[in-house]
């Protein structure tokens, strides 16, 4: 087994550094345009990053099973060594890049990538805000396994993909250079990503590189300022509530359900997704929110109550 480093572990100090040192920025040099912080949005963030690595934990027992499975029946190997390694790392994120747009187009993975965009802030502290329910995740890298790599080395390069994400959480970085925002994953790229607009919906996928959304079509650049959160906000800081209010909406439209086809689809199909009767009743208020569809149903009126 190769001896890789906890990289998420080893950049806990440069996350709590960074978070003082933008929440310092805004209390200085605040910007009224800027969402900023808020006291219990930024507690509900922290205290979803925590029970992420409590839930993960566990999750990684069958996941762990599973990958060393398929790494004892392939043939394959690939060493880790100093030129495979960043070739693993670029192998990683594309497959993560398909990982997270497939949790943003298929329901019964968006209920647990939701979390993630629960925020109505955009801060550092939105990195930490992280599901309960990865078990959703560890298909997309079986290729991976399967083609020889280590699953120390998928640990490993998930874990350097995450770290990387965290500083692409903030609006205190405008756009950067060329070069680096035709490449890479920038603070301009994610909050195009973390908008609720409908021309900013389903865009910018890319953990590291953004190379992969100009490739299959899903890259937007940033021009009008984003709104965050999701096109229904849930309005909860209660850690609970946010890690499962999707999943409790897709047990209600099963049970709502008239059919196993509409079963199927409030399960596989789009988060916006209704079934075809719903939908022509109102196919007209419908038509203005096609486009949200990976941010949930459509926006309320009136938000839920606070809890």
């Amino acid at each position: 087994m190769p001896h890789l480093p906890d990289v998420v572990l080893w950049s806990v100090p440069a996350f709590v550094l960074l978070t003082v040192v933008e929440m310092v920025s805004f209390r200085l040099h605040p910007d009224e345009d800027a969402e900023g912080y808020e006291a219990k949005d930024a507690a509900t963030s922290v205290g979803m990053g925590l029970g992420s690595l409590v839930f993960d934990a566990l999750w990684k027992i069958p996941i762990v099973a599973i990958y060393a499975a398929v790494y004892e029946l392939t043939p394959l190997r690939i060493p880790v060594l100093w030129w495979t390694l960043p070739l693993m790392l670029l192998a990683q994120d594309f497959f993560y890049y398909w990982s997270h747009r497939g949790h943003h187009v298929i329901r019964v993975l968006w209920a647990c990538h939701v979390v993630h965009h629960s925020s109505k802030k955009f801060n550092l502290t939105t990195a930490l805000r992280q599901p309960w329910t990865t078990w959703t995740v560890w298909p997309f890298y079986v290729p991976m396994i399967a083609l020889g790599v280590h699953p120390a080395a998928i640990a490993f390069t998930s874990g350097a993909n995450l770290v990387y994400q965290f500083w692409v959480h903030t609006e205190r970085i405008g756009k950067l250079p060329r070069p680096v925002e035709f490449l890479f994953n920038t603070p301009s790229h994610h909050r195009v990503h973390h908008a609720s607009q409908g021309s900013y919906l389903d865009r910018n996928f890319g953990g590291i590189l953004i190379i992969w959304d100009r490739v299959f079509g899903s890259f937007v650049a940033e021009t009008e300022r984003p709104v965050y959160g999701l096109t229904k906000n849930i309005a909860t800081f209660n850690p609970l509530r946010v890690a499962t209010h999707e999943y409790a909406a897709i047990a209600r439209d099963i049970r709502a359900a008239g059919s196993w086809s509409a079963r199927a689809g409030h399960l596989f199909r789009g988060p916006g997704w209704r079934p075809a009767a719903a939908q022509g009743e109102t196919a007209g208020a419908a038509k203005g929110e096609a486009a949200g569809a990976a941010r949930g149903e459509a926006r309320p009126a009136v938000e839920e109550p606070v809890t």
